[in-house]
């Protein structure tokens, strides 16, 4: 049995790229704010595309490190300093959730904000995982 399902009400339109809600069961990981930048803290490009598919990628790493995968992400908020630039971005942003997340599509929230707290970061993920009981 999957530890999260998809909750879709009845008659509404299916939603594109995420879940309208999440039912889950087991143990509960909250991911903090991850930005586009590496290992070390540094930034390595200022396009948005590309903090977008590091800034996924930090939040994967977080997710595997407490033994877990894309599919135990059960919701998202995504920070964007410019909507525009998420929107002009939509190619990179689908191939790098493609090649991450593959089909897993979790309850989601995308807000503009008007700065993060890293000067150079154009786009902050943090998310909520509910991982498999340990045994």
């Amino acid at each position: 049995m999957s530890l999260l399902r998809a909750i879709e009400p009845t008659g509404w339109k299916r939603p594109r790229g995420y879940s309208n809600g999440i039912l889950a069961q087991g143990r509960i990981l909250f991911v903090a704010g991850q930005v586009g930048w590496d290992e070390n803290q540094e930034f390595r490009s200022d396009d948005f595309g590309e903090q977008w598919d590091r800034a996924l990628a930090n939040v994967l790493e977080v997710v595997r490190a407490a033994g877990g995968g894309p599919e135990h992400i059960a919701r998202m908020t995504i920070y964007v300093t410019d909507k525009k630039a998420y929107q002009a971005h939509s190619d990179a942003v689908g191939a790098s959730w493609r090649r991450h997340m593959g089909k897993n599509f979790p309850a989601m929230a995308l807000v503009e904000v008007a700065d993060l707290l890293e000067d150079r970061a154009l786009v902050e993920i943090e998310a909520t995982c509910v991982l498999p009981e340990e045994n």
